[in-house]
């Protein structure tokens, strides 16, 4: 490394002076600067990941995005094939109440995202609404996609 400490000529005389010594008044960035990079390509690959990764067709609509908080949403999924996922953990219908109770009762807010498929019925998204009502969660936000055409109020 370049760090450390330079010895003064002494002058024209061939003579060196002991014990005086001038610290060198530079740094070194270098070091920094390759930290800084492996800790940036460290983020850009972790990044991607950190989003909950359950395929489901969301319906789409004309509303926009909710503000983020600092505590992590709670997700409850509903699949195409029937599955219930609290995050990403599968959850059998009869456990859902005691389960949504036990996590309601570790968190600080009673927020809830609900990502339901666009091709189950209605009522299987009623029901698992009721059931976070039971469990302590009354305010649930519904994920749907924004891309695509705003719905118009014709009905089509």
């Amino acid at each position: 490394m370049a760090g450390g400490v330079q010895q003064r000529s002494g002058g024209g005389t061939g003579r060196r002076r002991r014990g005086k010594s001038a610290a060198m008044n530079e740094i070194n960035i270098t070091p920094f600067v390759d930290v800084m990079l492996v800790l940036l390509i460290i983020f850009m690959v972790a990044a991607p990941m950190l989003t909950v990764g359950v395929p489901v067709e969301l319906p789409r609509t004309a509303a926009s995005a909710l503000p983020t908080e600092q505590e992590e949403p709670l997700t409850i999924t509903l699949t195409a094939d029937g599955r219930t996922l609290i995050q990403t953990t599968d959850v059998p219908v009869n456990e859902l109440i005691l389960r949504l109770t036990a996590i309601a009762a570790e968190r600080t807010t009673n927020k809830v995202f609900l990502r339901a498929d666009g091709a189950i019925p209605y009522q299987r998204v009623a029901e698992v609404m009721g059931a976070l009502n039971a469990g302590g969660f009354n305010s649930i936000g519904l994920v749907t996609d924004t891309d695509g055409p705003a719905m118009n109020g014709s009905g089509n």
